[in-house]
Formats: C-alpha cells, structure tokens, sequence
C-alpha cells in the first residue's frame, strides 16, 4: 500500500506561477533566494545572478546537477552573459553546503522541487523578456517539469536528463524510486573504489537515495503528464551524450517522443559526438575529461537558437 500511496501522489506536484512583474522584483526576489546562503553554504556555490542592470531581451536560467552547486555553471554563465543576456544560476535547496558529506541532501523533495522551479521561473520572468531555462542531470529533469507545465519559457534544453539511471533497466526504475522512498535512507559514494572527496572540491561526493528517489519522482510526473500533453514551453531541446553510463538515454528520447506526439512541434534532439569520449557532467570544467572548449559553443548555440 505504501508503494500505491506514493504513485498517486506523483500526479499533485503540480505548478503555481507568480511571476515577476518587473526587474525590480525579480532583483528583490533573488535577494530572498540569496538570504538562504547561509554561512553553512561554500561562498562559491551561493544563488548567482549575472545582469546588465536592467532587463535584457533573454534572461538564462542554469540548474546544476545532483550533488553539485551553481559553480558548476559559472563558466558557461559567463559566456552568455558576455552575449548580451541575464544569466541567473540559483541553488537548488540542501546543495553546495560546505560540509560535503552532509546528510541534509536526504531532506530532497519533489514537491519542494517544484515550488523552486516555479519561483525561479517567476524571478526570470522580470529578467528577460524571453526566458530560457537549462538544467543538466537531475537539474535537466526540474527543466523538462518546468517545460511541462510553464508556458511562459521561451526555450528549455535539457541536458543529459536522469529520468531513468544508467545501470538500472527502464523498466525498473519505478521500483528502485519505490524503494527509494520507502526503505530508510542511505548515502552512496559516486565512486565506490576512492570513497573519498573528490572532484569537484565543491561538489558532494555521495548521494542520498532519499533524494534521488524525489527526483525519481519529479521525473515520474513529467513522464505522466506528457502522456496526456504536450509542454507548454515554446521550445524544448533534448541534449544527449551517447559515452554517458551515469543515466539512460532512452527514457528521456522517449519523453521527446512523447512530447511530439501530443503536438509539439518545435521540440528536437541533439546528441553529441562519441569521439569527444566524455562521461555524464559535460558542463564542469574540473572534471578530468572534460571538453568545454568544443561543448560550450554547441551549448551556445543550442540555448540562443530562435525556433
């Protein structure tokens, strides 16, 4: 009964707009966000904002990965502020503590999630006068919920979406967000050999599976809904690495494919080369493997592009 309580409230994460009336409010608003950087917070994965101190015709908003903060974004940011728009890179909630074997990630919800997406989306709102909005991992999954069900973006890229795990069949991830959430919490190391603080130094180097089964389950209500809808979001963009092992790509192309069939006709799919031999964060420029110099101008474009 506990598994059947928790499928039917996937569909009540639902949104609540409230957006920003002018810049002024939206400047307001991020002060707010900004007040929940506590001294607990790393000084460098605090709520960001990049302006031109007005409105500008495209405000960008970046949601970093699972475990990982805002400085994840700050060099691509970077970039697209230098171009002319706003660039807004918010701290998803229990991210970027400076204790990184924090247990505070457990406190995760998908509801909370949601009600995040919707005051940064509300807050772009009065940045921009077109919004786009691009997450990566399990921040690409909070974009794909705010494509869903805001029709005031203009563009959503999701870039490489954990809509279903790499090392766990597709069919099976409806039990493992189960049991996620029923059984008690516990910590996993993202590299179980090292078991140590590793790269990014501002990054949590383990997972809660409390969270992950939230954001299992946050996934799990786009997935629904798109059967019934197609995204309000003008414009969607699927990014995919096809040398990730970290998520399945077939989960979120067949989001896409969803999407398409309820009649959405600017939505479309980008899958980078093989031969860049890149693993699932393609956007940090600590990482090891990392490509920025040939990732970040196909993001670029991916994310200015007018359809």
């Amino acid at each position: 009964m506990q598994f059947l309580e928790f499928e039917a409230k996937i569909r009540h994460v639902n949104s609540s707009p409230r957006p920003a009336q002018d810049y002024s409010e939206a400047l307001a608003r991020i002060e707010t966000l900004q007040a929940n950087d506590t001294p607990a917070v790393n000084p460098r994965c605090r709520t960001r904002i990049m302006t031109h101190g007005e409105k500008a015709d495209r405000a960008i908003v970046f949601l970093h990965g699972f475990t990982n903060c805002p400085q994840q974004f700050h060099d691509l940011g970077k970039l697209l502020h230098e171009r002319g728009g706003n660039v807004f890179i918010p701290r998803i909630p229990h991210h970027g503590l400076s204790d990184r074997l924090t247990t505070d990630l457990s406190n995760l919800t998908a509801e909370e999630l949601a009600a995040f997406m919707d005051e940064v989306v509300d807050i772009a709102q009065g940045l921009g006068d077109q919004v786009t909005v691009a997450g990566l991992s399990g921040g690409a999954v909070a974009a794909a919920w705010a494509a869903q069900f805001r029709s005031d973006i203009a563009r959503a890229v999701l870039i490489s979406p954990s809509f279903a795990f790499g090392p766990v069949h597709p069919r099976l991830t409806g039990a493992v967000k189960n049991l996620s959430l029923a059984l008690p919490n516990f910590f996993i190391w993202w590299n179980s050999d090292l078991k140590t603080v590793t790269k990014p130094d501002y990054g949590y180097p383990r997972f809660s599976t409390r969270a992950l089964g939230q954001i299992a389950r946050l996934g799990f209500a786009v997935q629904e809904a798109a059967r019934r809808a197609k995204p309000l979001a003008q414009s969607v963009v699927l990014v995919t690495n096809p040398n990730d092992r970290a998520v399945d790509n077939g989960a979120a192309i067949k989001l896409l494919r969803a999407w398409i069939e309820r009649g959405a006709d600017r939505a479309e799919h980008y899958e980078l080369d093989a031969a860049l031999n890149i693993g699932h964060d393609i956007i940090d420029p600590t990482q090891d493997d990392q490509r920025v110099d040939t990732v970040y101008p196909v993001l670029i474009d991916l994310i200015t592009k007018r359809m």
